[in-house]
């Protein structure tokens, strides 16, 4: 056990391994269970009376979380449908006869920007992290509930205008998601009037209001945690979503600015991004503006984002295995300052998207160089999962089974990160399929298998029952062995130069095997995208007929599944907040009468046995 407790006399630290039932230790019970006085006074929250000052316009960050959380799945299945569109055209040119390449280049930008940003990123901050925060900090709610409210309903108009282009003269942007100047702005160019407006305000939308969530975040974990939890006593889960936070709220402004410079480019014809142009033998009105700004401005943002998306993520699964496989998390502050590290170092390595932007070669040195570097304490965390893993009690259940495939993807995904990383390397394969493989599986199948994994995970927490196990096992093999499907042989593809973004595959000799393997691929991405409906289904199953979980079905020590009624009540905790003696990853502790200890069992009920020396 690696956590400390303070007595009343200077705080000294004392390990509970030596503390007997008896109170047989250096003090009374009273002196080791001591625990500082509160700092805050409790929190007034308001309590909604009717069905909307409850379920719709609701201050209870639970509630706001589902709210995302259905939100973000609705826009999520949109993408998905956009996806089966793309891999329909791919797979089998001219099946879907309305298919223009115009229509292709949209969806295919689209599909991106609300994968990224208004599914995962909102799925992982928004849901994940309203729902867990302030259960898992001993808080009643968040210290701006109203605050929190206006941010829901923000990301919901944010959302609202971006569907709202599919419908305006033009259509949606078809600039591709990174949304490259001057092309998002030229006629000729995919809903280069509307579309391309109504995709920044949407995304000027969706950032002013995470910044609200995002202070909500970040104030809640620093000051309104229950007594005696520390920093060092909270689950990963928290440190991931935290550390995502503090990246978003630094690496969204650069978005925010960049979509603001954009619309006023496009709209009164400024010249930030765009630079003097000929067309058709005339000079335009533009000059000046520098198209490789805009880059520089979006990759901030973008490659962060990776990680905004990637450390809940890491947090989330660390809380999983260890639960599922009854081991305390291996090197828990080696895991906190890997966080805290690949957090920071996110902001040096975003111009790798930029090798072939015409970069001077000592900034390619430079970047490679920082982008292998982060690559070390993100291998910290995968030796430490796997250490996690190694000799425990593992539960083969379908959590454990995402947090599996989870290590096995992102691992895979992660080294063909590696590739891109070196300049010389990553010329040839811009562009290609390649890219494509290597980004689904680092920032798409990895980061959805820990949300289908959490999902299994704290199901019983929110609807206090179970879903069922069959079903998430069929989900499960159908989407891994699925994904495999469509993402490793893109690898070969981008091997042989295919290029990505391409409408149709026209002959070449370089192109033959593509043909058969594009069929392929689009096959097996029509059945992944099928599977995950199996996880709608089960849900609405298991809300009628589902097997009732009770509290802390899973034998968890952390905070959210201690609360006096499942699923929790606005409030959280009742009449009195609970007090957190250790930190959330006792399991298999020898001499304790159970193979788990929660947080808030003080050092003097743990009993002390002794042990049989062999």
């Amino acid at each position: 056990m690696s956590d400390e407790y303070e007595n009343k006399a200077g705080y000294q630290a004392q390990s509970s391994e030596t503390i007997s039932s008896g109170g047989g230790g250096s003090g009374s019970a009273s002196d080791i269970d001591y625990v500082r006085p509160a700092e805050i006074p409790e929190q007034d929250l308001y309590h909604g009376h009717s069905f909307i000052t409850k379920w719709v316009f609701c201050q209870d960050a639970k509630v706001i979380g589902v709210q995302y959380f259905l939100l973000a799945t609705f826009t999520g299945v949109i993408g998905l449908v956009l996806s089966w569109l793309m891999r329909l055209q791919l797979g089998f040119p001219g099946a879907a006869g309305f298919m223009t390449a115009e229509h292709y280049y949209q969806f295919v930008t689209m599909h991106g920007m609300i994968m990224v940003v208004y599914f995962l990123t909102a799925l992982f901050l928004g849901g994940f992290g309203n729902y867990l925060i302030p259960l898992m900090v001993g808080a009643r709610d968040m210290v701006f509930p109203y605050l929190n409210m206006v941010s829901f309903w923000s990301f919901f108009v944010a959302v609202g205008v971006l569907l709202a282009s599919f419908f305006v003269p033009g259509g949606p942007t078809g600039a591709g998601w990174t949304l490259y100047a001057p092309q998002s702005i030229l006629e000729g160019t995919p809903g280069s009037g509307w579309g391309i407006i109504l995709m920044c305000v949407s995304l000027i939308l969706f950032v002013a209001g995470f910044t609200m969530g995002g202070l909500n975040y970040m104030i809640t974990i620093l000051q309104a945690r229950t007594r005696g939890m520390t920093l060092m006593r909270m689950p990963l889960t928290v440190w991931g979503i935290f550390t995502a936070t503090v990246l978003a709220m630094l690496a969204f402004p650069a978005l925010l600015v960049g979509a603001l410079m954009m619309t006023l480019d496009n709209v009164l014809g400024t010249s930030f991004f765009m630079p003097t142009i000929l067309k058709a033998g005339e000079v335009l009105e533009y000059g000046g503006g520098s198209p490789i700004l805009f880059q520089h401005l979006f990759w901030f943002f973008g490659h962060p984002e990776v990680y905004i998306v990637a450390l809940p993520a890491f947090g989330i699964v660390s809380d999983l295995i260890s639960v599922h496989s009854r081991k305390n998390i291996f090197g828990y502050r080696m895991m906190v300052w890997a966080i805290v590290g690949i957090g920071g170092l996110s902001f040096f390595v975003w111009a790798h998207h930029m090798y072939v932007s015409g970069m001077n070669p000592w900034f390619g040195f430079f970047f490679a160089t920082t982008t292998l570097i982060i690559a070390i304490p993100t291998a910290m965390k995968v030796y430490n999962w796997i250490l996690t893993l190694w000799r425990g009690n593992i539960r083969l259940n379908v959590v454990m089974l995402w947090c599996l495939g989870f290590i096995v993807t992102f691992v895979n995904g992660g080294i063909t990160g590696i590739f891109l990383g070196n300049v010389s390397v990553d010329v040839p394969l811009s562009d290609t399929y390649f890219v494509v493989a290597h980004f689904h599986m680092v920032m798409g199948i990895a980061p959805l298998m820990v949300i289908m994994g959490a999902i299994y995970h704290w199901f019983p927490l929110v609807a206090g029952r179970f879903l069922n196990e069959t079903l998430g096992k069929w989900h499960f093999w159908l989407t891994f062995l699925g994904a495999y499907s469509i993402y490793f042989p893109m690898h070969y593809l981008g091997f042989i130069g295919v290029p990505r973004r391409y409408f149709e595959m026209y002959d070449s000799p370089y192109m033959t095997s593509a043909v058969g393997m594009n069929e392929f691929i689009s096959m097996a991405a029509f059945i992944v995208g099928a599977a995950q409906f199996i996880l709608i289904f089960n849900i609405i199953k298991t809300l009628k007929t589902g097997k009732p979980a009770g509290h802390n079905p899973w034998q968890a020590n952390s905070l959210e599944w201690l609360t006096p009624s499942v699923p929790p009540e606005h409030g959280n905790w009742g009449d009195k907040l609970p007090i957190v003696h250790r930190w959330p990853y006792d399991f298999s502790v020898p001499g304790s009468k159970e193979d788990f200890i929660t947080q808030t069992t003080p050092p003097s009920e743990v009993v002390e046995t002794e042990v049989e020396k062999t």
